[in-house]
C-alpha cells in the first residue's frame, strides 16, 4: 500500500467517524492541523505527507452491571504507516483501576492484532470497547466494594526506588522507540534505551513510575521482551517530600533518559559495538549487568 492509498484510507476514516459520531463530544479532533494537511496530501495540494500525525478522541457511555453508565474516552493517534500497522489507542476510564485499564489494552490490541490487521479498525475498536468494558468496570468495582480493614489499617509501605533491565529480542520500529523516550520523560524516569539487535532499555525512578513504564511497553507487538534484572531500593522517608525525592535522586546511576548507540554495525546496521556499551555502563556503575545481560564479563 503506497503512501497517498494510507493517506485516503486514515481520511475516509476519519469523515467515517465524524458523521457517525456527531453529537458535540463525541468526536473531537485533538490536531485539526494535521488533519487539514493530510488531506491536502490526498487531494494533491501537498506534494509530501503531513509531518505530524491526525489524533482524536472518541468519548463514549458505556453499560456497566454495577452502574447506570460509565464515560469512556479513546484517545487515538494515526502512525503514518496506518492501516498497514494498528493504530495507537488509550482507554481512559475513571471507573478502571490502572491494573484494569492495562490488562484492557493489551485485550484490545489482540483483537485488533487477530481481526483488523491492514485494515481501518478504530470503529472496530470503538465497538469492542462497547461491547467489553462492562467486564472489566464489573471486576473493578466488586473489588473496590470489598476494601479489608486489615489493609486499610495498616501503615503506607515505604516509597521504593526501582531500576529495571529491560531486554528485548531487538527494538528497530520507530513508532516503539518514540514511545520509549515520551514515556519515560513523562513518568520522570531517568536511563537509557539501545535500539538494535539484541535490544535493551533501563529505566530508574519511583517504583510506581518504573512499573507503569513497564506496563505500557510489555503490551507493545513484541518478538520477544522482559525484565531481565531489577533493583528495588526502600527509601528512609515516607510519603515524597523534598527530603525522599533527595534520597531518590541520589541512587540514579543517569541523570536523563536518551537513546544510546553504540558504533552500529553489520548488514542492517543494527548491531551494537557492545564492548563500547560496557564501557557505557562501567562508567555508570553498573557494569556488572553486562554479565546478566550477555552470560559473560565485559571488558
Amino acid at each position: 500500500m503506497s503512501q497517498l492509498e494510507r493517506a485516503e484510507s486514515q481520511l475516509a476514516e476519519l469523515e467515517l467517524l465524524s458523521s457517525m459520531f456527531p453529537s458535540q463530544g463525541e468526536f473531537e479532533l485533538t490536531d485539526p492541523v494535521a488533519v487539514a494537511e493530510l488531506r491536502g496530501f490526498v487531494e494533491g495540494s501537498a506534494d509530501s505527507p503531513p509531518p505530524c500525525r491526525p489524533r482524536f478522541l472518541l468519548k463514549q457511555k458505556v453499560e456497566a452491571a454495577t452502574t447506570e453508565g460509565v464515560d469512556v474516552t479513546l484517545s487515538c493517534a494515526y502512525p503514518s504507516e496506518y492501516p498497514c500497522v494498528l493504530p495507537e489507542i488509550t482507554v481512559r476510564c475513571a471507573d478502571l483501576s490502572r491494573a484494569q485499564q492495562t490488562q484492557l489494552h493489551a485485550d484490545l490490541n489482540t483483537h485488533l492484532t487477530e481481526n483488523c490487521r491492514g485494515e481501518v479498525c478504530v470503529l472496530s475498536a470503538v465497538e469492542w470497547v462497547k461491547d467489553n468494558s462492562h467486564l472489566y468496570i464489573s471486576r473493578s468495582a466488586s473489588s473496590a466494594a470489598l476494601p479489608s480493614k486489615k489493609e486499610s489499617a495498616s501503615p503506607r509501605p515505604p516509597e521504593l526506588f526501582s531500576r529495571l533491565w529491560i531486554y528485548s529480542h531487538h527494538i528497530y520500529n520507530k513508532t516503539k522507540r518514540k514511545n520509549i523516550l515520551e514515556w519515560s520523560k513523562e513518568l520522570g524516569l531517568t536511563g537509557f534505551s539501545m535500539p538494535g539487535k539484541p535490544g535493551i532499555v533501563c529505566v530508574e525512578g519511583p517504583q510506581s513510575a518504573c512499573e507503569e513504564f513497564w506496563s505500557r511497553v510489555k503490551v507493545l507487538t513484541w518478538k520477544k521482551i522482559m525484565i531481565r534484572h531489577r533493583e528495588d531500593i526502600p527509601l528512609d522517608h515516607q510519603g515524597m517530600d523534598s527530603s525522599a525525592v533527595e534520597s531518590m535522586d541520589s541512587l540514579r546511576k543517569f541523570t536523563s533518559f536518551e537513546e544510546a548507540m553504540f558504533d552500529p554495525h553489520g548488514n542492517r546496521g543494527n548491531h551494537m559495538d557492545l564492548g563500547l556499551l560496557y564501557q557505557f555502563l562501567n562508567e555508570k556503575g553498573c557494569c556488572d549487568v553486562f554479565q546478566i545481560y550477555f552470560g559473560i564479563e565485559g571488558r
